[in-house]
C-alpha cells in the first residue's frame, strides 16, 4: 500500500457490484403479494431492473470505455459509446421509473443526480492524481488512504439517491455496519493483533477487555435513556459477533496479508542473490574468455604475416567494444550475440585455416534474429569446443549450427575431443565457463531451456534450446 497505487478502478467496480447486487437481492427477497397486472408488479420490477442497469452502464463506460480512451485516445469512439451508453441507460431507467410512478418527469432528478455525482467524483479523482501523483516518489501510503475515503464517501452519496428504490436495511448496512466493521479491525490490527505478535498478550488483553467494556456500556446507556431492554440484547450480540466473527476472521486475514509480506521478502532476497551470483559468475567468464583469444592471437602473430593479424585485432576490437557495452546489460538483442559468436569463430579460423588436417565449418541462418537473450550464453560453448577440440598435429573438428526461430535460439556444436594430460594445469579449469553458464541458464530461464551434453572417447556434443 505504501510503495504504489491500489488498482483502485476494479476496487470501485466490485463496490459498486456489491452495492447493486445487495440492492437487488433485497428487493428480490421482498416479494409483495401481486399479480402480473397490478401496480405492485410494476414496481416490484422497476426496483430490480433500474439498480441492474445502472450496474450496467456503470461496467460499459467505467471499466469498458473510458480504459480503452486512455490507450488509443480515440475521441470518437468516446463519444459514440458514451452517448449509444447515456441514451440506453436513460430511457430504459425512464421507462420504468415513470411505469412504476417513482417519477412523473421523464427527465428523472434522480438519473441525473447520479452522474453528476460519477463525474464530481472523477473530477476529484483527477485533481487529486494532480496534486499527489506528480512528485518523483509520491507518498502512495496517504494517496491510496484518501482514495478509499473518497470511495466510501461517494458510495453514500450514491445510495441517498436510490430511496425509492433500495431498502433501509441497506442503507443501514452501509452506512453503518460496514464502517463499524472496518473500525473495529483497524482496533483489532494496531491494539490487539500487533500486541500479540510482539508478545504483550497482557496488553493486548487489557485492549480486548476495554473495546468489550466500551460496547457494554453504550447500549446500557442506550437501555437506560430510552427505556429499551432489547438494547442489552443487542449488545451482547454485538459483543458476541465481535467476539467469535470479526475478530477470528480479521487475525485470518492479518495472518494471511503476514505471509504474503513474508514472501514478497524471501522473493526480494533470493532476487538479490540472483543478480549478484549473475555478477560473479560473468566476471568469472570474461578474464577467462579474453586470455584465450589473447592466446590465439599470439600464436598467430608468430605463425602469419602482420596483415592477417590486424584482422584479428580487429575483430578483437570488435568484441572487446561488445564485452565493454553490452556483456553488462540484463538482456541484448540475439542479433549482437550471433554478430559476437560469428567474430570468435572469424578469430579462429584465422588461426587454423591453413591446417589441412583441422575442419570447421559454422552454419546460421541468414535471417535476422529476432528477440532479446541474455549477454554470454552461447560462446561458452564453442570456446570450449575450440579449446578442446582442436590440435595442430592430430585430425580435428568443429562443426556449429545457430538456428534462430520464432521465440528460440537453438545452438548445436560437435567438436573432436583431444584428452590432455593430468598434470596440464588447463585441466582443472576446463569446466569454469561451462559451469557458469549452466548456473546462469537456471538463474534467468529456468524451465525455459534445454540443454544436453554428450561425449565418448572421440567427440563431444552440445545442444542448447532457449525460449525466449
Amino acid at each position: 500500500m505504501m510503495k504504489q497505487a491500489l488498482p483502485f478502478r476494479q476496487i470501485e467496480w466490485w463496490v459498486l457490484t456489491f452495492l447493486f447486487v445487495a440492492i437487488i437481492l433485497s428487493n428480490i427477497i421482498n416479494t409483495p403479494n401481486f399479480s402480473m397486472s397490478n401496480q405492485q408488479g410494476v414496481i416490484y420490477f422497476a426496483k430490480i431492473f433500474i439498480p441492474l442497469i445502472f450496474m450496467g452502464s456503470f461496467y460499459l463506460f467505467h471499466i469498458r470505455v473510458l480504459p480503452n480512451y486512455f490507450k488509443d485516445n480515440s475521441k470518437a469512439k468516446l463519444i459514440i459509446y458514451t452517448l449509444l451508453i447515456f441514451f440506453g441507460s436513460f430511457i430504459s431507467i425512464g421507462a420504468f421509473s415513470v411505469s412504476a410512478g417513482f417519477t412523473t418527469d421523464f427527465l428523472m432528478p434522480f438519473y441525473f443526480n447520479s452522474l453528476a455525482i460519477y463525474a464530481a467524483y472523477c473530477v476529484i479523482i483527477y485533481t487529486l492524481n494532480q496534486i499527489l501523483l506528480t512528485d518523483q516518489d509520491p507518498d502512495y501510503r496517504m494517496y491510496n488512504g484518501i482514495r478509499i475515503t473518497l470511495i466510501y464517501i461517494f458510495l453514500v452519496i450514491f445510495l441517498l439517491q436510490f430511496q425509492r428504490i433500495a431498502e433501509e436495511a441497506i442503507a443501514f448496512l452501509f452506512v453503518v455496519v460496514f464502517p463499524a466493521i472496518i473500525v473495529l479491525m483497524i482496533y483489532n490490527f494496531f491494539l490487539i493483533y500487533n500486541y500479540k505478535k510482539l508478545g504483550r498478550n497482557s496488553e493486548a488483553l487489557a485492549f480486548n477487555i476495554l473495546l468489550q467494556f466500551v460496547i457494554a456500556a453504550i447500549f446500557f446507556t442506550i437501555y437506560v435513556q430510552s427505556d429499551a431492554p432489547e438494547a442489552l440484547l443487542i449488545g451482547l450480540i454485538v459483543i458476541f459477533c465481535i467476539l467469535v466473527f470479526i475478530f477470528p476472521v480479521s487475525n485470518f486475514l492479518f495472518r494471511k496479508y503476514d505471509n504474503y509480506l513474508s514472501q514478497l521478502n524471501t522473493l526480494s532476497v533470493k532476487v538479490d542473490q540472483g543478480s549478484a551470483d549473475l555478477a560473479f559468475l560473468r566476471s568469472q567468464i570474461n578474464p577467462h574468455f579474453l586470455f584465450n583469444v589473447l592466446n590465439t592471437l599470439y600464436g598467430t602473430a608468430l605463425q602469419e604475416n602482420a596483415d592477417k593479424t590486424s584482422e584479428g585485432i580487429q575483430k578483437l576490437g570488435d568484441m572487446m567494444r561488445f564485452m565493454l557495452h553490452e556483456n553488462n546489460q540484463e538482456k541484448i538483442p540475439v542479433i549482437r550475440e550471433k554478430e559476437y559468436l560469428v567474430n570468435y569463430v572469424d578469430l579462429q579460423n584465422l588461426r587454423v585455416k591453413d591446417q589441412e588436417n583441422i575442419e570447421i565449418s559454422f552454419h546460421r541462418s541468414e535471417d535476422s534474429c529476432a528477440g532479446e537473450i541474455a549477454p554470454m550464453l552461447l560462446i561458452p560453448f564453442v570456446e570450449n569446443a575450440f579449446k578442446h577440440g582442436i590440435s595442430l598435429q592430430k585430425k580435428s573438428w568443429v562443426k556449429i549450427s545457430l538456428r534462430c526461430m520464432d521465440g528460440s535460439v537453438h545452438l548445436d556444436v560437435n567438436n573432436s575431443i583431444h584428452r590432455t594430460n593430468e598434470e596440464d594445469p588447463e585441466k582443472k579449469a576446463s569446466g569454469i565457463g561451462l559451469e557458469n553458464v549452466k548456473q546462469r541458464l537456471e538463474l534467468m530461464y529456468p524451465e525455459k531451456h534445454e540443454l544436453i551434453i554428450r561425449e565418448n572417447d572421440a567427440e563431444y556434443f552440445v545442444h542448447l534450446s532457449i525460449k525466449l
